[in-house]
């Protein structure tokens, strides 16, 4: 059984430093809290190799200059299980991100997994464990920890080191090793990891139905939340729940008084912010809301569009057949649908290894470069 190596003073440091720069790869995961935060309260930090493994306790060490410096050796291949959290809380310490990264819940779907498959899931099926999950819900930031938290912790870096071994094995007796170098860069973009306030109501849900003024103060309401948020460290939605911006937005209150009288809102809020709510709200009114992007499939589509997107599909099911994937891991509906109407080149079928396989063909169909063509029970790709 591994010795799991709890570090909580500097003098532990350099040794640990000293060991990172040896390692070829590393396996880390964090715990964190943010139930009552902004921003994730960092807790834990668990690294592993196949030789050793360690917690580091950053609550005892808040200054971790060196040991960040050391993970983030680009010689150093960084592996992570589903990394976008573990991720903000790295650019948040250090305002930068580390590379190379590999994410095994990335990389999965290329051996035949569900898309974006939990931890769990992986270790009960290549390492036939099942995990304990009893301190799934822990205090991390409670102090002392005990000794089943530190195991539940480490187990994560101790069996994702087994399972990154596994499937980089696997990988490349498939020949799919490089497959994935476009999915793991774009995780190291930092503006992942960056909210800007001002865009922050194109993640509201229900925006499309409103009107012109309704939409304006959504948008200037969803921007205050953000922005107070961060500058308070609170969760946005302690500040106003969606449902209380849509009421705002239809109701309309220019006073602290006005908006007292909608159903849920927080008194407290009302006497710290009220005043700059209502101005907010009396202002939107005034002004032109941001354009919803409209685009094709925002819209109800014709007959000739849903047939064109089910020739679409045809390509992606021979293509995920032919390679043994599950369709939708290549292509979703959607994915199609932002090819065919949007010019975004944020689709992912315009990039790495989905491009190759599919969406060069894809793109040519759409072109007319490209057509398809049935042999009695076959369908056949031809050039035109």
């Amino acid at each position: 059984m591994t010795t799991i190596q709890y570090i909580d003073s500097a003098e532990q440091l350099p040794l640990l430093c000293e060991q990172i720069k040896q390692a070829a790869w590393l396996a880390l995961d964090t715990e964190f809290l943010r139930e009552k935060t902004y921003y994730p309260k960092f807790c834990l930090l668990q690294i592993a190799t196949p030789e050793w493994v360690v917690c580091v306790d950053p609550i005892a060490l808040p200054q971790l200059e060196t040991l960040f410096d050391a993970i983030y050796d680009p010689n150093i291949i960084k592996v992570f299980h589903s990394c976008r959290q573990d991720l903000e809380i790295f650019h948040q310490i250090t305002g930068k991100l580390p590379s190379p990264v590999f994410d095994t819940q990335v990389a999965a779907p290329l051996l035949g997994f569900q898309d974006n498959p939990g931890y769990a899931m992986l270790v009960s099926s290549f390492l036939n464990v099942n995990l304990n999950k009893a301190h799934t819900r822990a205090d991390w930031s409670k102090r002392p920890l005990n000794e089943e938290q530190i195991q539940y912790a480490a187990d994560d870096v101790i069996y994702l080191c087994q399972i990154y071994q596994v499937m980089i094995q696997k990988l490349a007796e498939l020949g799919r090793t490089d497959w994935l170098i476009h999915d793991f860069a774009a995780l190291e973009n930092p503006e992942l990891y960056l909210v800007e306030p001002e865009k922050a109501w194109l993640k509201i849900k229900g925006k499309n139905k409103l009107t012109g003024k309704q939409l304006s103060i959504v948008q200037a309401l969803a921007e205050w939340r953000e922005r107070t948020a961060q500058a308070e460290n609170r969760p946005k939605n302690w500040l106003l729940r969606d449902e209380i911006v849509f009421d705002i937005a239809k109701l309309q209150p220019e006073t602290p008084a006005q908006l007292a009288d909608i159903r849920g809102m927080d008194m407290r809020i009302i006497s710290r912010h009220g005043v700059a709510l209502s101005k907010l709200v009396s202002e939107a009114k005034l002004r032109p809301p941001i354009p919803l992007s409209l685009t094709g499939r925002s819209a109800k589509k014709s007959q000739q569009q849903e047939a064109i997107l089910d020739i679409l599909t045809a390509l992606v099911r021979i293509r995920a057949e032919e390679n043994q994937l599950n369709p939708s891991i290549l292509a979703s509906r959607k994915d199609l649908e932002v090819l065919l109407f949007d010019d975004d080149d944020e689709c992912p079928l315009l990039h790495g290894w989905r491009f190759s396989m599919a969406g060069k063909e894809l793109v040519g169909l759409l072109k007319g470069e490209l057509s398809l063509g049935i042999a009695v029970d076959k369908i056949n790709i031809i050039n035109n």
